[in-house]
Order: C-alpha cells, then structure tokens, then sequence
C-alpha cells in the first residue's frame, strides 16, 4: 500500500456508517499486543520515519479498513501537517518503548475514530432539509454549516500548521455527505475557501463568515 495518507481519504472511506467499528477494553489490550512487533526501535533513522511506521499503518487499515491510516495524523508539524490527533505527537517524541507506544498508536486510533463519528453527526445535524427534485437548497443551509464546520475543525486542529488542509477536507466530505461527486466536492471547496485561511492563524469572525458566504454561493450556483 503506497497512499495511506489521511489527508486524501475520501468521505467514502471514512464514513462511520460505511465502516462499524468498536473497541473495547479486552479488545484494545488485545490489539496493543498485536502492534507491538509492528513497530520501529526508537534509534532508528529519522529520515525515514515515516517509512517506518508504514508495517503499523497498513495492519491497521487492512484490519479496520482505509479511514484508519488516519491514526498518527496528529495536531500541528507531526508527522504530518494539520491533524487531530493529540495522542500521538511524531516519530521522535511517540516513538519510545514498545510498552510506552502501542498503547499511543491505539489511543490514536481511537480519537481520529471518536473526530469521524462527531463529524459525522454534524454533518447529519447541518444537512439541508429534504426538498423536492429541482427545488433550490436555500443558501443559509450551506452558509451555517460552513461556518460551524470551519469553526469546529479550527478547534479541534487548534489551528495549528496546515489546520487548513483538514477544514478543506471536511468541507468537502459534508458536500459528499449531501450526495456531491467527491472530486467536484473538492474543486467546490477549493474555489470557494482556497487560499483563505493560514497556519497558525485563527479566523476571526469576519473571514469566516466571508467564506462560508462564498461557499454557500458557490455550492448553489454549482450545485
């Protein structure tokens, strides 16, 4: 497997309700034991960190299924740039004894887990009403939930370095979530927030809420 990387996870792969999971106690203790011959010695070479931790990313995807690669995508300059993830840190600091960081790589798993299910159900909340076949959503629908979903996410990345990547991302998942075509989603996105938002910076109140009316003008003119 070559393109385990969180940010490229489609709405599809990681949809809670396309993909059940549950862990508990006894299973957590179980699946710790299971990735403690996965992972690297704590002296190994650090330019090739990621190459390292590839045998743990694909046991969990090919157990769980591809939404889990999003394990170590954690918050600011981890491994990779603008995640959630606070368990894990990076390679350098996570990465210890096998006793220390399996139980990491699981809690990990569990919070990007626990932030596709809360999305989820946001995502179910903020969803325009039913209408008929040829009616027009009207725009407020789309404006509210960019804004509370840009709001949620800077939250959660504490808009950290390249929090931006995600917002984009979950903006594109929620179109996805209300039956758009994942690529267009994505272009929707990236022409309506593109270029608006920075590492490090939180948006104040003024850019969000001139994103999220672009966004929703872009969304009902495309739509």
């Amino acid at each position: 497997m070559t393109e385990l990387w969180a940010h490229r996870l489609t709405w599809t792969e990681v949809d809670p309700a396309r993909h059940p999971f549950a862990l508990d106690d006894e299973a957590a203790v179980t699946l710790t034991g299971l990735l403690g011959p996965l992972l690297p010695d704590r002296e190994a070479v650090q330019e090739h960190r990621l190459r390292l931790l590839l045998p743990v990313t694909e046991f969990l995807v090919d157990r769980y299924g591809r939404w889990a690669c999003g394990w170590n995508w954690s918050v600011g300059e981890g491994d990779t740039d603008g995640g959630v993830v606070d368990a894990w840190c990076c390679m350098s600091h996570s990465v210890t004894t096998v006793d220390e960081t399996a139980p990491l790589v699981v809690a990990g798993l569990l919070e990007w887990r626990d932030w596709l299910e809360d999305l989820a159900e946001r995502f179910a909340a903020l969803a325009p009403p039913p209408h008929s076949k040829g009616d027009a959503v009207d725009p407020w629908h789309w404006e509210r939930a960019c804004t509370r979903l840009v709001t949620a996410v800077a939250d959660r990345t504490h808009t950290d370095s390249g929090w931006y990547g995600h917002c984009q991302q979950v903006l594109g998942w929620f179109l996805a979530h209300n039956g758009v075509e994942e690529k267009r989603a994505r272009q929707m996105v990236e022409s309506a927030v593109g270029g608006r938002f920075g590492s490090w910076v939180a948006p104040d109140v003024t850019v969000v809420d001139a994103v999220s009316s672009r966004f929703a003008r872009v969304v009902s003119e495309t739509g």
